[in-house]
C-alpha cells in the first residue's frame, strides 16, 4: 500500500490517541516514526507502533506526559520526559537548545525518564539545518554484554552527529554500537526472515540466524572490544550523568510488561562560528566536497535525506505485513 506522509502520520496519530496518548504527543511521535520509515529505517518506523500503543494503553508509557525543562546552568537544560515518549522531550530540546547554543557557543540537554529515541539522525539534523553542530547519545535496554562477558549490560547505545554544509544537506552520522541496530532484528522477526550470523548470540552464547532467538540473547558489538568500550561511554553520558536508568535496570521497549524503561539521552550542540570563526561553514563544505570528489565515496546522511525527499513527493510504499499489524490494533 502507498500512503502520503500526511496520511501515514494521521493513521499513527489515530492509533495512538485510541490507546491513551494525548493528541500533541501522538503527533510528535507520529512525525518521528513516519520520518524514520521515509528514511528507510523501518525497524524504528511504523513497526514500532504496536509496541508503542500497547505500552501507552498499559501505562508503561505515560501518553499524557508533558516534558519539563529546568535550566540548571547557563547552557545546560535538564529535561524530565515524565515517563512519556521521547519525542516530545526531543522536540523541546531542539526548540530550546538552539538559542542557548547561539548565545553561549555551546549547550547541553540531559534528558531522563525517557523512552525509545528512534532514529537520532532526525534529531541532530534539525540542529544542523540551523547552522549548528550536534552530538547525541542515548542508552537502551540491556542487549549487549561487555567485551568477553555473557551478561547483557549495555543497550545498542547509538551515537548520532550532524554538521551543517553551506547550500547542501548536512553531514549526518547515526550508528548503533552493536553490529546491527536492534530495530533491524525486530523487523526481521516480524517478517519471519533470518539475520546474518555475526549480528547476535542466542541465550546460550552461540551465534544465531534466528531473529527471535537473537532477541532473547545478546547483540554483538561493532568493532568488538572497541565497540563495547564505546557502549560503556554512551551509557555514562546518556544515563550516568543524566540520572536516567542504566541499561540493565530498564524494562524492554518491545512489550507492555514491567515499569517504564526510564532511559536517558544527552544532546550537545555547538555553534561552529563561536568555536572556529566565521569561515567554518565554507571549510566544512570544502571537506565535504573533497570527499564527494573521490569516486565511490559518499557522505553519511545523503541517502536518507534523498529517500525522505522522494517520500514527500511519491509517498511511502508500505509492506503488507506492516499494514496488517496496524489494522489489527484496537
Amino acid at each position: 500500500m502507498r500512503l502520503s506522509i500526511s496520511e501515514a502520520e494521521d493513521m499513527v496519530v489515530a492509533i495512538l490517541t485510541r490507546n491513551k496518548v494525548a493528541a500533541g504527543n501522538a503527533r510528535s511521535t507520529a512525525r518521528a516514526l513516519v520520518a524514520a520509515e521515509a528514511a528507510g529505517q523501518s525497524g524504528h518506523g511504523l513497526r514500532r507502533v504496536p509496541a508503542y500503543a500497547a505500552q501507552a494503553l498499559a501505562g508503561k508509557v505515560d501518553g499524557f506526559a508533558i516534558p519539563v525543562a529546568t535550566k540548571t546552568a547557563e547552557a545546560v537544560l535538564r529535561i524530565d520526559a515524565g515517563f512519556g515518549f521521547a519525542y516530545p522531550a526531543l522536540d523541546m530540546a531542539v526548540a530550546e537548545l538552539a538559542p542557548l547554543a547561539g548565545r553561549n557557543g555551546i549547550a547541553l540537554a540531559a534528558i531522563h525518564r525517557s523512552h525509545h529515541a528512534g532514529v537520532m539522525a532526525l534529531t541532530v539534523e534539525r540542529f544542523a539545518e540551523q547552522g549548528l553542530v550536534a552530538l547525541m547519545v542515548a542508552n537502551a535496554p540491556a542487549a549487549m554484554a561487555p567485551w568477553g562477558g555473557r551478561t547483557a549490560m549495555f543497550g545498542t547505545n547509538p551515537i548520532a552527529f550532524a554538521a551543517p554544509l553551506a547550500g547542501a544537506d548536512p553531514v549526518v552520522i547515526d550508528l548503533a554500537l552493536s553490529k546491527a541496530a536492534r530495530g533491524k532484528i525486530v523487523a526481521a522477526k516480524q517478517k519471519g526472515v533470518g539475520i546474518p550470523p555475526d549480528w547476535a548470540l542466542d541465550k546460550d552464547g552461540q551465534p544465531t540466524t534466528d531473529a527471535a532467538m537473537a532477541l532473547e540473547g545478546t547483540m554483538l558489538p561493532l568493532g568488538e572490544a572497541k565497540g563495547a568500550a564505546l557502549a560503556l561511554m554512551v551509557e555514562i553520558l546518556a544515563a550516568g550523568i543524566t540520572g536516567a536508568q542504566f541499561a540493565y535496570e530498564a524494562s524492554s521497549l518491545l512489550d507492555d510488561k514491567g515499569p517504564p524503561p526510564a532511559l536517558g539521552q544527552t544532546i550537545i550542540v555547538i555553534d561552529p562560528q563561536a568555536s572556529g570563526g566565521g569561515d567554518m561553514l565554507p571549510r566544512l563544505s570544502m571537506l565535504a566536497e573533497m570527499i564527494g570528489d573521490d569516486p565511490g565515496a559518499r557522505l553519511p546522511g545523503k541517502r536518507g535525506a534523498a529517500r525522505r525527499r522522494q517520500a514527500l513527493t511519491e509517498g511511502l510504499e508500505l509492506d503488507a505485513d506492516i499494514m496488517q499489524l496496524l489494522h489489527a490494533l484496537p
